[in-house]
C-alpha cells in the first residue's frame, strides 16, 4: 500500500497544490518502489471527462477518411486524447445513432463529411458536447467547421480539359446526401466554357459505383468522365478497360481527392486534390480549445489544387463507345 490516506495519495498523484512537501516525497518514493502508475481513465473520470474524442466518418473504406483520421489522431495524441471512431457506411440514419452513442463516451465530436440532413445536423446541439464539422459548412455556423474551397482548382481542371479539346464532359455524381457532391457539380457548371456540354450520371462514392455507371456515362458521348471522387473515377477506369477502351487514348478520366491509389494506378489519375491530413489537423485545432474551456475561431477554409497525371489527354474526334461487354 502507498503510505497515507487514499485522499492524500490522490492529491499527490494529481499534483494538487498545498500538500506538505515531505508527504509528497514519501508518497512518490513509495509509488516508485511499487511501480505504481495512476490510471489515466480514473483521473479523467474524476475530473468529469473521458479523455476521448469521437470521430464519425461516412465510410472507412474510402482512403480519404482514413487519412483525415490520421491527422486527427496525431494531433489528439499530442494533446493527451484518444479517438473513438464510428463508420456510418454511407447511411445518414446510421450517423445519428452513432453520434448519440459517441456523445455518451466522448468529451467532443468531429464529424467528417456528414451526410445527414441540415435539420438533423442542427439538432446535434442537444448533444451538449463540443462539435467540429469537416468538409461541410453547417447552416447558420452552428458549429466550428473546416471546409475547402475547390472552385479555382475545378476551374483549372476545366481549362486543362478545354485545352485538350474536350467539349463533352460527364460528371459521375456522388451520393445525393453528400454536400460535396452539390459543391462539385456547382463548381463544374460555373467553370465550363459556353461551348462545352456537361452531362450528369448518377454513381455514388465507391469503386463499384463508378464501375456500374461507366457505360451510362459513355452513352452521353462524353470524351472525359469526371468522378465524384477518385474511387468512382478508378471504378470507371476499370470498366473502360474491360470494354477495351483505353485511357486517355480514347477517353479521359479525372477525379477528386487525390487518394493514395490515384498516384499509383496506371495511368495515374488526374485529380482535384483535397488537403486530407490538414483537414484532420485543423479540425483538432478548432476542437481542442473547447476541450480546455478556451475560446477559439469558428471556421477554417483550406484550398484544393489540381494534380495533372496521365489519365487525361487530347480528345479523340470520334469519342469512345462501349465495345462488347466483358
Amino acid at each position: 500500500m502507498l503510505s497515507g490516506s487514499k485522499s492524500t495519495v490522490s492529491r499527490v498523484m494529481n499534483d494538487t497544490p498545498n500538500v506538505d512537501p515531505q508527504i509528497v516525497t514519501r508518497v512518490r518514493d513509495a509509488a516508485a518502489r511499487l511501480g505504481y502508475r495512476p490510471s489515466g481513465t480514473a483521473q479523467n473520470l474524476s475530473r468529469g471527462r473521458t479523455g476521448i474524442v469521437g470521430v464519425l466518418v461516412p465510410d472507412l473504406a474510402n482512403p480519404l477518411f482514413a487519412t483525415i483520421l490520421k491527422g486527427i489522431s496525431a494531433e489528439a495524441e499530442t494533446d493527451g486524447y484518444r479517438t473513438l471512431v464510428a463508420d456510418a457506411n454511407e447511411q445518414p440514419g446510421e450517423e445519428l445513432r452513432h453520434l448519440h452513442e459517441l456523445a455518451r463516451q466522448s468529451d467532443g465530436l468531429i464529424l467528417c463529411g456528414p451526410r445527414m440532413s441540415t435539420p438533423d445536423l442542427a439538432g446535434l446541439t442537444e448533444l451538449d458536447v463540443p462539435i467540429v464539422i469537416v468538409n461541410r459548412k453547417p447552416a447558420g455556423s452552428l458549429f466550428p467547421s473546416v471546409t475547402v474551397d475547390s472552385r479555382e482548382a475545378v476551374a483549372e481542371l476545366c481549362r486543362h480539359l478545354d485545352a485538350f479539346g474536350h467539349t463533352r464532359l460527364c460528371y459521375l455524381s456522388g451520393p445525393a446526401h453528400a454536400a460535396a457532391d452539390a459543391e462539385r457539380w456547382s463548381a463544374l457548371t460555373s467553370s465550363i466554357r459556353s461551348r462545352t456540354k456537361l452531362f450528369r450520371v448518377p454513381a455514388g462514392a465507391m469503386l463499384d459505383d463508378g464501375h456500374a455507371a461507366a457505360e451510362a456515362a459513355l452513352a452521353t458521348g462524353a470524351t472525359c468522365l469526371i468522378g465524384f471522387n477518385d474511387l468512382v473515377a478508378l471504378g470507371a477506369v476499370a470498366r473502360l478497360q474491360e470494354l477495351g477502351i483505353t485511357v486517355p487514348d480514347q477517353i479521359s478520366v479525372a477525379g477528386f481527392d487525390d487518394i493514395v491509389y490515384a498516384r499509383f494506378t496506371s495511368p495515374g489519375l488526374t485529380t482535384v486534390a483535397m488537403p486530407q491530413t490538414e483537414f484532420g489537423q485543423e479540425a483538432w485545432r478548432l476542437l481542442s480549445p473547447y476541450l480546455h474551456a478556451r475560446k477559439t475561431r469558428r471556421t477554417r477554409t483550406l484550398s484544393a489544387h489540381l494534380i495533372i497525371r496521365g489519365s487525361t489527354g487530347p480528345r479523340q474526334n470520334s469519342g469512345a463507345r462501349p465495345g462488347p461487354a466483358a
